[in-house]
């Protein structure tokens, strides 16, 4: 699944276009996606013009003229693919390659009149869209049990103590629960974790004092966090199977891995001698270091 990074590059990728665009025609080619589409969805988007678009976590959120917001997530496989006027289709990122792309699986179309075409493209059908009004947002279905957002300074150490002191659950699944830290998937808390060398499989109240108070480490992950996250969305992205973003590119984050997908590959730490190792965690694969991240 596309993680904070991605959906943030693929943010950036449809802003240009479809921020100050008027829909003039909403085209759909099924009656849903992994949910059914809204009631009158169709009508209820048609001549809107789209004022912002933003991400909260996984979500893509755009506010229309209407006083609705449409949210958008794309689950597994989705990606939308923008035909701006005067030039060939794309998706946004800014490393190039070919589109692999069949029609079959353009699901929703949006006709944005002389800005051309934005489509979106979901083999899986994971994806959804919902319309909500905009004052109601925070405390829709969709984010009313949302933790705050991992990059800028909202993340400290100090909020990391107080979110996991006292916790016994392993520090991994406790920075996976989207109900205290939005946004963060498996990809980018291994990579966080090797960076702050810590084990995933440590309790998540070691990070804080018996009092709550932040140790040093608390401190060090939360600005590793948002050096992690960072660094991917300049680099495009992750594209690891099925994602891609919105101008046929490529991200190239995937090549700053020091443990993701490295099993059986020797460490990157200098002089450390220790090899990446896989276990299992809640039916998800941890990478990790066991040299630079004991127990």
């Amino acid at each position: 699944m596309p993680e904070l990074p991605e959906v943030e590059t693929v943010r950036r990728g449809l802003e240009p276009t479809l921020v100050g665009a008027r829909i003039e025609h909403l085209l759909l080619r099924r009656k849903d996606l992994r949910f059914a589409f809204p009631d009158r969805f169709g009508a209820r988007v048609e001549g809107q013009r789209v004022e912002a678009l933003s991400r909260r976590a996984k979500y893509l959120i755009a506010d229309l003229s209407s006083g609705e917001a449409l949210i958008m997530h794309l689950g597994m496989t989705g990606r939308f693919i923008v035909e701006a006027a005067g030039a060939g289709p794309h998706e946004p990122g800014e490393f190039h390659a070919g589109l692999n792309r069949h029609p079959a699986h353009d699901h929703v179309v949006f006709d944005l009149g002389e800005r051309g075409r934005i489509t979106y493209n979901d083999v899986r059908r994971f994806g959804f869209m919902d319309l909500v009004p905009q004052e109601q947002l925070h405390g829709s279905v969709h984010f009313a049990r949302m933790g705050l957002e991992p990059l800028g300074n909202a993340l400290s150490g100090e909020v990391l103590a107080g979110l996991f002191a006292g916790k016994a659950a392993p520090l991994k699944a406790a920075l996976l629960d989207q109900r205290l830290i939005a946004g963060l998937g498996n990809i980018y808390v291994c990579e966080a974790l090797f960076r702050a060398g810590l084990h995933p499989e440590l309790p998540a109240g070691v990070i804080a004092t018996p009092t709550g108070r932040p140790r040093a480490k608390a401190h060090e992950l939360a600005a590793i966090i948002r050096d992690v996250l960072t660094e991917a969305i300049a680099a495009g992205g992750s594209t690891l199977r099925d994602f891609a973003h919105a101008d046929g590119s490529l991200g190239y984050f995937q090549h700053a891995f020091k443990v993701y997908d490295r099993e059986g590959e020797p460490c990157v730490t200098p002089g450390c001698g220790g090899t990446v190792e896989r276990l299992v965690q809640s039916g998800r694969s941890t990478f990790l270091c066991a040299r630079c991240q004991p127990r």
